[in-house]
């Protein structure tokens, strides 16, 4: 696959992955976390704040790895 090829769909993925994490965890947030208190919102949004860099990291992984080369 041509690189230049690779790193659009690449990031076409990350942003993707971006705005699709952001929405699932805000109507998380809203649906389950209206009753509780100050703490269990910081909690949640550290830890899911943070959980995205898991596939972001496989997708990054996967862009820098370079296809084996035809002889």
């Amino acid at each position: 696959m041509p690189i230049r090829l690779k790193k659009l769909i690449g990031t076409i993925l990350l942003v993707a992955l971006v705005i699709i994490y952001a929405l699932i965890a805000s109507a998380i947030a809203v649906t389950r976390l209206a009753e509780y208190g100050s703490m269990a919102h910081f909690l949640f949004f550290l830890l899911s704040g943070l959980l995205w860099v898991l596939p972001a990291m496989g997708i990054i992984k996967w862009l820098i790895l370079e296809s084996p080369q035809k002889d």
